[in-house]
C-alpha cells in the first residue's frame, strides 16, 4: 500500500469505500466505544423510537472517512487533524 505524496495529488480526485453495516459492527463499536445507547443496541427500545429500529452510531459511520484518508487517497501513513459532521439520513442495520 503506498500513498500519494503531496504533489501527485490534485482537486477533483476521488477514492471511495463502501461496506455494509453488521450487527456485529455495531457491538463492536458500542464495546470499543463504551456507547450501548438502546437506540443502537435494543431493538426493542428501537421500534419506540423516531428511526423504529436500531441504527448504527453516528462517530462509526464518521470513522469511514479515517479509512479513505489512511488507505487511499492520500494513503498509508496520512493523518488527517478535524472533521466536521453533518448526518443527513440514518444508516440502519444491512
Amino acid at each position: 500500500m503506498v500513498g500519494k505524496t503531496i504533489e501527485e495529488l490534485s482537486i477533483g480526485q476521488q477514492a471511495r469505500f463502501s461496506t455494509t453495516i453488521t450487527e456485529t459492527d455495531i457491538y463492536r463499536f458500542a464495546g470499543v466505544s463504551g456507547d450501548f445507547n438502546p437506540a443502537h443496541v435494543d431493538e426493542t427500545f428501537a421500534a419506540g423510537t423516531f428511526f423504529k429500529t436500531r441504527i448504527a452510531h453516528g462517530m462509526l459511520t464518521a470513522s469511514f472517512i479515517s479509512t479513505i484518508i489512511g488507505t487511499m487517497l492520500p494513503g498509508p501513513g496520512s493523518i488527517y487533524m478535524s472533521q466536521t459532521v453533518n448526518f443527513l439520513a440514518p444508516v440502519k442495520i444491512g
